[in-house]
Formats: structure tokens, C-alpha cells, sequence
């Protein structure tokens, strides 16, 4: 019988943490040694992990050995987490956003030694989603595009992160760049041959919605993803890291793992 694999949470005390060692706490395929506070986050006592069976909160990386690290903190704590697994040979999985080119350029340096998956969406949906979009745009080539999502009122970056990683998907199967046929707004309203336009939404509660339309002279085809709860995300980071840790070195995507269980 294997043993559990050993892992670290980084950035414990915010929203994705919190759901992943709430997840993590029934799944046997996991040991939490350690719950890590992102720096400058506050620090919780043991007693408000008490009753989640987890490690007290600490603000530095543990002398256990693990291994795998799951990451969703903030730039500096993902650096941190990625100059720990690189010293001690431990797969890492981030879903930090906002890193600049410097750290995105260290991450890609890492994969050399250790195996790391980085993603803005950590949904195994959207990772089908963007799969099917894939084989969909090549295969109808000179069909419009437009790529639209919804989320809740208080998002402040638009298009979202995964309708840009659809788009981008999208125009690198039709041999292009989203830089070269993305329209994300303004007063643009006709659409030129081959464009990939972007509509946006925004209200209430919802957590996220994403469609693809496919449209010719008389048909169209429609992709989506729904999400109705968060903790997909933290879901498939899981899933992720007990794949990853299988892995030898190097940058891997949602979609090995997809290709994997396809095979």
C-alpha cells in the first residue's frame, strides 16, 4: 500500500486555501504537513484549524519532508514556495495570478528540475472546455468566433483570465495570435475576417461563466462551461498535484493530465 503523499498548503488563510484544506481534510491520498501564511497575511491560531485536522498556521516552510507543494497565495509567496521546492526537489502546482515577467521567466527555469504546473483556472471542466475549443476552431477555420463570460459584479479584470486563455487557445490552433485577431471591446462593432471577438458580463453572484460560439452561414456551434461553486478549482489543483507528483521535471498543463487519462 503506497503512503499518502506529504504536502504544504501556500497562502492557508485566504479564500483558495481555506477550501483546499477543508477538501484535503478527507482525502486519503494526502498528509497536510504544513498550512504556510502567504507573507503579510494574517497568522490564525491552532484552535481555528482545530477542528479541520490540520497543522497549526506558520509563516515558514517546514523541515519535513514532502512532496508536493500547492500553491495560491500572491506573487512573493510563490516565490517563496518555488526557491523552497527547487532547494528540496518538491513538485509544485500555483494558481497565483498577477506574476510579473521575471518570475514567470524563474518558473520556466524550475521546470527544468522539478515538475510544475501553473494555471490561472484550475477547473478540469474548463480544461475540457478549452480542449474542445481547440480541435473546434481548427476544424472550422474561417467560422466567427466570439468568446463570452459572465462573472459576479465585484470582478475587476475584463475579459477574465480563462476567456483570454480560451481565445488564445483558439487562435493558436488557426495558426495565429490573439495579439493579431482579438477584439476585447471599445467601439469596434463590425468584425473583420478571422477575429475573435470577446463579450462580457458582469453581476449579482455568479462565479463564473464561459461560452464559445462557432458561427457560419446557418449554423453555429456552442461550447460552455458553467461553474457553480469554487471549490472546483481547489478540487482540481488536488487532482493535479496527486498527478504531478508522478511526473518527472518539467511545465506541464491541466491538459497532460487530460491527454493522460485520454490515452
Amino acid at each position: 500500500m503506497h503512503r499518502p503523499l506529504r504536502l504544504a498548503v501556500n497562502g492557508a488563510t485566504g479564500r483558495m486555501g481555506r477550501v483546499l484544506l477543508d477538501l484535503l481534510r478527507d482525502d486519503g491520498r494526502f498528509e497536510v504537513v504544513a498550512a504556510v501564511t502567504a507573507p503579510g497575511m494574517p497568522q490564525l491560531g491552532e484552535r481555528a484549524y482545530h477542528d479541520r485536522a490540520t497543522p497549526c498556521l506558520r509563516a515558514d516552510w517546514p523541515s519535513e519532508t514532502l512532496d508536493v507543494v500547492i500553491d495560491f497565495s500572491g506573487p512573493a509567496g510563490l516565490a517563496s514556495a518555488l526557491e523552497h521546492c527547487l532547494a528540496h526537489g518538491i513538485a509544485l502546482v500555483s494558481g497565483t495570478t498577477g506574476i510579473d515577467a521575471a518570475l514567470g521567466g524563474r518558473l520556466s527555469e524550475a521546470a527544468a528540475h522539478i515538475p510544475v504546473m501553473h494555471a490561472s483556472n484550475f477547473s478540469l471542466g474548463v480544461a475540457v472546455l478549452t480542449r474542445l475549443l481547440r480541435e473546434a476552431a481548427a476544424a472550422l477555420p474561417d467560422w466567427d468566433l466570439e468568446i463570452v463570460e459572465a462573472h459576479h459584479g465585484r470582478k475587476l479584470d475584463a475579459p477574465s483570465g480563462t476567456a483570454i486563455s480560451l481565445g488564445e487557445a483558439a487562435a493558436a490552433a488557426r495558426g495565429t495570435h490573439l495579439e493579431r485577431v482579438g477584439v476585447t471591446g471599445g467601439r469596434e462593432g463590425a468584425r473583420r475576417p478571422g477575429s475573435i471577438g470577446f463579450a462580457v458580463v458582469r453581476g449579482g453572484d455568479i462565479v463564473g461563466e464561459h461560452s464559445a460560439l462557432l458561427i457560419g452561414q446557418g449554423e453555429r456551434v456552442e461550447l460552455g462551461h458553467r461553474a457553480t461553486d469554487r471549490a472546483i478549482f481547489a478540487r482540481g489543483a488536488i487532482e493535479a498535484s496527486h498527478w504531478l507528483c508522478s511526473q518527472p521535471p518539467g511545465a506541464y498543463g491541466l491538459d497532460a493530465l487530460l491527454a493522460q487519462r485520454l490515452a
